[in-house]
C-alpha cells in the first residue's frame, strides 16, 4: 500500500474527494475495460467505443464487472444527464443500471482468496456512486479498497466487527485502525 501524495490516505481511499484517488478507482474499472477491447477488438481505443459501450450494457451478465462498469461510464443517463449508473439516488434510469451491474461477472484475481473481487467490486461501486449511501458505509467501503486491491478479504467476523463499529459512529481513524490492522496491513 502506499500514500496517497494529494490526501496522505492510502491509495485510494481518500477517494471521491480526493481527485487523485478518484481517478485511481476510476483506472481500475479503465484498464478492465481496455484490456477488453484490446482482446476483443485488437486496439485498447477502436472508433466505436460508445456501440460497443451500448452493446455491453444491454447482456451485462455477459461482461466482467470492470467492463460492464466502464461500458456505463461512456453512455449518457436519460434522466440526469449524467454517466449512467452514477447519478443521484433519485434518478431511477440510474438506479436500474445500478442494479443490473450486479449480474455481470465477476472473476477473482490469481493469488487473492475467493470473494475478493466480489468486495472490490461493490466497494468501486459505493465509491464511484456514494449518493444514497450512509456516510459511515462510504467510509467503511472506500477504506477497505487499499486492503482489497493488495488482495487480502477480511474474514466475516472482522467485516461484521468493522461493520458494527462503523454503525456505532466511530471515527475514521478507528476504522482505519481496523481495517488496516485487524486485516491484516498495520
Amino acid at each position: 500500500m502506499r500514500r496517497c501524495g494529494a490526501c496522505e490516505h492510502w491509495e485510494p481511499a481518500g477517494a471521491p474527494a480526493c481527485e487523485r484517488c478518484a481517478g485511481l478507482v476510476d483506472a481500475i474499472v479503465e484498464e478492465g475495460w481496455r484490456a477488453y477491447l484490446e482482446r476483443e477488438f485488437g486496439t485498447p481505443a477502436p472508433p466505436d467505443e460508445r456501440l460497443i459501450a451500448e452493446m455491453v450494457a444491454e447482456e451485462p451478465d455477459k461482461h466482467p464487472w470492470r467492463v460492464v462498469d466502464a461500458a456505463y461510464d461512456r453512455l449518457t443517463c436519460p434522466e440526469c444527464g449524467g454517466r449512467l449508473s452514477r447519478g443521484p439516488a433519485t434518478c431511477a434510469s440510474c438506479n436500474l443500471a445500478d442494479g443490473f451491474r450486479y449480474s455481470a461477472v465477476e472473476i477473482d484475481r490469481p493469488g487473492v482468496p475467493p470473494g475478493n473481487e466480489h468486495a472490490l467490486r461493490v466497494n468501486v461501486a459505493v465509491t464511484r456512486r456514494p449518493d444514497g449511501v450512509s456516510a459511515p458505509e462510504v467510509l467503511l467501503r472506500r477504506l477497505s479498497l487499499p486492503v482489497l486491491l493488495d488482495g487480502l478479504l477480511p474474514t466475516r467476523a472482522q467485516a461484521q466487527a468493522t461493520k458494527a463499529a462503523a454503525n456505532d459512529g466511530a471515527s475514521e481513524a478507528e476504522l482505519a485502525a481496523l481495517v488496516y490492522g485487524a486485516w491484516g496491513r498495520g
